[in-house]
């Protein structure tokens, strides 16, 4: 589960990314529209009484005192230094006469000339200026030329704090309902990944069923873009059981080819044998042979009948029924022989029954053979850590016989090496233990047992 568990948390993380970053674009958008929306508007205000000043320089609404001070109706122009100025400034060095709001006191707006603004299309020059007090206005000035009566720059100036104001609270706001908006999202985000992956889990969890012997095939259903996989897989695991019969097939065929020529030379050398020639020495080395060629073929048979086996998904043993049942046989046939089973209930092995019978039959036939008088079998389960994600069965099976030495156990793994001739074997039981748990990723290591014998210790894949 943590590679899905994985994908879904890059997923979320991945689409939580993109909405943030794509909210905060269009924040920063809708800030900048908003403000130039603010502008506009107040640019036109100012503009609006400009034009209402540029009217009163052009024709005076007192023909009888042209130097007076129009009203705008706006109080803001006659409170001092309230932020809201205009001014009426000659500017061709004849007249020297200065009009301008009461609000502007003795002060004089500066020239946005001064500051680089061009003139627009409609003759105009707009732009930012620092006005009296340290204000920040923004400020909008035209230049009349009336000809003969003169020429003059119309300035009218706003408190642009107002702009700032108007923009901060909409950014507030945008940012508040952005901020909710995002925390929508991303919970919508993970519900969708968790949901849209949901049929992933099911499809591993299925696989681990089958893997671990619960389940035989994937039976559930999926949405359409997994049901290929599903079908996919589940043909995969027809096609390996189908591969795996035909291996048994085979190597049944082949045991039946070689084993009745081999058993038609062992009775014709019998058959010499009989007929007088007890010490024909050529029948002798025929049967000894022939003896050597049937464990051979047999040990090399069972090999590629287990490793045909042991690529079947899904095959799980109970280990402790197994082990009692093989306790008890074994009890039979050495009778002298005590033998202790310690097995944990749940233990199971990821194997055939027949696999874990030979391994464990081997090894307690051993013990059994150079025991004095007791045997134990002990079954522990090591559950999965960090490092190794599948538990391990450990099964050890001690006797109170005379043990090895080194060089002892190094050579009894051997294949055929028998230490002591008149105990009955064939000195292959040691070696298919250490091929079968080969091919089952397990391992066999020989020791000292507490109890003074030798210790086998037998590592297997468990569930």
């Amino acid at each position: 589960m943590t590679r899905t568990n994985s994908l879904a948390t890059r997923l979320f993380l991945t689409a939580t990314a993109w909405v943030v970053v794509i909210l905060v674009v269009t924040a920063f958008i809708l800030s900048s529209v908003y403000r130039g929306a603010t502008e506009r508007a107040f640019d036109r205000r100012l503009n609006l009484y400009l034009r209402t000043l540029v009217a009163e320089v052009a024709s005076p609404s007192d023909p009888a005192d042209p130097q007076a001070i129009p009203s705008l109706g706006e109080p803001l122009f006659e409170l001092p230094l309230s932020g809201w100025y205009w001014e009426i400034a000659p500017t061709d060095g004849e007249k020297t006469e200065i009009r301008a709001s009461r609000s502007l006191w003795d002060k004089k707006l500066p020239k946005l000339e001064d500051h680089g603004a061009e003139l627009t299309a409609s003759g105009v020059r707009l732009g930012y200026v620092d006005g009296p007090e340290g204000q920040h206005l923004r400020m909008v000035e035209r230049p009349v030329d009336l000809g003969a009566d003169g020429k003059f720059r119309v300035s009218v100036a706003g408190d642009a704090t107002e702009i700032s104001e108007e923009t901060r609270a909409f950014d507030y706001y945008l940012g508040s309902t952005f901020g909710a908006l995002s925390i929508v999202l991303a919970l919508t985000t993970l519900f969708q990944v968790r949901f849209g992956l949901a049929p992933l889990k099911r499809l591993s969890e299925a696989i681990a069923d089958i893997r671990s012997g619960r389940a035989e095939r994937l039976e559930d259903t999926y949405p359409v873009e997994l049901a290929p996989l599903a079908r996919e897989m589940n043909a995969l695991l027809d096609a390996n059981r189908a591969i795996v019969e035909r291996a048994r097939t085979h190597v049944g065929n082949l045991a039946h080819a070689i084993k009745t020529p081999l058993s038609v030379i062992v009775n014709e050398a019998g058959a010499v044998r009989a007929n007088g020639n007890a010490a024909d020495p050529l029948a002798a080395k025929v049967l000894e042979q022939a003896d050597v060629m049937r464990d051979q073929l047999t040990h090399h048979l069972e090999r590629a009948r287990i490793a045909a086996r042991v690529t079947i998904v899904g095959t799980v043993t109970d280990v402790a029924p197994a082990l009692e049942a093989l306790c008890r046989t074994m009890e039979k046939i050495h009778r002298s022989c005590d033998i202790d089973l310690k097995a944990d209930g749940s233990a199971k092995f990821r194997g055939e029954k027949q696999d874990l019978e030979e391994m464990v039959g081997n090894l307690v036939d051993n013990a059994c053979k150079w025991a004095e008088h007791h045997v134990s079998i002990a079954v522990e389960v090591e559950r999965a850590g960090a490092g190794d994600p599948s538990p391990k069965l450990r099964i050890v099976v001690d006797d109170d016989g005379r043990g090895l030495s080194d060089d002892e156990r190094a050579r009894v793994a051997r294949r055929g090496q028998r230490l002591d001739e008149t105990k009955p074997g064939s000195g292959l039981g040691l070696s298919i233990v250490v091929d079968l748990a080969a091919l089952y990723g397990g391992s066999l290591t020989l020791g000292k047992a507490p109890i003074g014998g030798l210790r086998a210790e037998l590592a297997l894949p468990g569930v």
